[in-house]
């Protein structure tokens, strides 16, 4: 508490503007990225779609939000640049979701939904950049604050939707008898399992929509506008870190840590942490999304055969339980190392996942596993991301490339688990969830060894390289003393 008061309360308080505006935003992609899941029949209702054609509109929107965090990059140059990017994405991401109701067929609704995940993206790597440059040495204890705005939106969320998500009947039953096995043969099987238990409630799923979700998207809509006057609270929004003027750059332009100039004469290591660092998040985040997507069709399957309404607290639990774990990792982090904490978070992880392979027949096991599964592996991005930065000195491509490696394994372990678990059983969800786990703890201790060879190679070269604000620094003191 000492340190909180001393250090890192005077720099909240310096900088409270801007981070509030990061947090904001990030709370309102929180908002998005649980939304959608708890509206599929009703979406699939209103646009008179199959379950499969609407499980693509849910990919375009996790591979466009892979596009955005790559284009986020172009935005970091300046401080100007990055907040107006943060306003345009939210204030997008707000006209989106109040068009969403008018979308009537699978078409529009996939371009709305690819849009969204592309302003999601660019406001990942932004929000993420901008906080690690502004506290640097101090930003691990802010990343995780970021990160559990992500988390609080994903719990709020789908307590927005509940009240207006359909209980019996979104459709005018047809003529036609519905071929509802026909569909069961072209969904996953998580979608199947839902389905059924659609179908034994008598819910036809064909048919014109009737439902009142459109009521949900309007109010979460009207949620992200208000999260906008974060943007135009005064002039100290954009102004630089001394107070000086609101285009101070960012060190280092967009992707210029990928030009020539800049890689000449790197180390090996210098390549090896970003490609590490990229892969421990790509299970990591891969294990976040798969564990979340695929927990309820293991708990409705053998051997467990949970009721629907049990397993489909699963999914809400894990989500609390990774917001409860950020708010605590908020306090841990200025207590312990960024490598304490991640390799707590992976040992932890590694033993619940055997644990549940153990017990797999144990409903309340699996309560209980998941509750700290989510806590163990809440603070592996922000952690992972501090701690890499501060190990390259905060050059600002490592960010890019870490956010947009989670992004894409979130996005390509679901469909590798998914086409596991249809072709072997539903068991083989804990096996690859493990097995993933594993890997990454393997890919952290390398990690490790690589970064300790990284800091031994520059001890004792404090050339423009690897000190580049000191040399800086220094230049310009000597001018002023020159011309005095």
């Amino acid at each position: 508490m000492k340190l909180m008061e001393e250090q890192l309360w005077p720099l909240l308080k310096q900088h409270l503007q801007q981070t509030l505006t990061y947090w904001s935003v990030f709370f309102s992609f929180g908002l998005c990225v649980s939304f959608l899941g708890p509206t599929i029949l009703d979406l699939r209702c209103q646009t008179g779609a199959t379950v499969e054609q609407i499980t693509w509109v849910f990919f375009s929107q996790q591979f466009f939000l892979l596009v955005g965090s790559c284009v986020g990059g172009l935005f970091k140059k300046t401080l100007l640049a990055s907040l107006l990017a943060l306003f345009f994405c939210t204030l997008m991401i707000s006209l989106l979701f109040a068009a969403i109701p008018f979308c009537h067929h699978i078409v529009p609704l996939f371009v709305t939904m690819a849009i969204t995940g592309g302003a999601m993206g660019v406001i990942d790597t932004i929000a993420n950049y901008q906080l690690v440059n502004l506290y640097q040495k101090n930003s691990a204890v802010f990343l995780q604050s970021l990160h559990f705005f992500i988390g609080l939106g994903a719990l709020i969320s789908p307590l927005v939707a509940d009240p207006f998500l359909t209980d019996d009947n979104c459709t005018l039953e047809t003529n036609r008898t519905p071929n509802y096995h026909h569909v069961q043969m072209n969904t996953s099987e998580h979608e199947a399992a839902r389905l059924d238990q659609i179908s034994a409630r008598g819910v036809p799923i064909e048919g014109e929509a009737i439902g009142s979700v459109s009521y949900a998207f309007w109010i979460m809509a009207l949620i992200n506008k208000r999260l906008l006057p974060c943007f135009r609270k005064g002039p100290g929004l954009l102004e630089g870190r001394s107070g000086g003027s609101s285009l101070d750059a960012a060190p280092g332009s967009a992707f210029s840590c990928c030009s020539p100039a800049n890689l000449r004469g790197r180390p090996p290591s210098f390549f090896l942490i970003h490609a590490l660092g990229g892969a421990i998040l790509f299970l990591t985040d891969g294990i976040m999304g798969s564990y979340a997507g695929f927990v309820y069709t293991y708990a409705v399957s053998p051997p467990l055969l949970m009721g629907h309404k049990a397993a489909g607290c699963l999914d809400s639990i894990f989500w609390a339980s990774i917001t409860i774990g950020r708010l605590g990792f908020i306090f841990m982090s200025y207590r312990f190392t960024a490598p304490r904490l991640l390799t707590f978070s992976l040992v932890g992880a590694i033993l619940v996942q055997f644990m549940l392979m153990i017990f797999y027949t144990s409903w309340v096991f699996l309560f209980i596993g998941t509750c700290v599964l989510g806590l163990c592996i809440s603070s592996m991005f922000p952690s992972m991301l501090a701690f890499t930065e501060d190990i390259l000195d905060y050059k600002g491509c490592a960010t890019t490339v870490l956010v947009t490696s989670a992004s894409t394994g979130e996005m390509l372990l679901q469909v590798v688990f998914g086409s596991v678990i249809q072709r072997e059983g539903s068991f083989t969800f804990l096996l690859c969830c493990t097995t993933a786990s594993v890997t990454a703890l393997c890919c952290f201790l390398l990690f490790l060894y690589v970064q300790h060879l990284h800091r031994s190679s520059r001890a004792g070269k404090p050339t423009s390289a690897t000190m580049p604000g000191l040399l800086d620094q220094a230049d310009r003191q000597t001018s002023q003393e020159s011309l005095l």
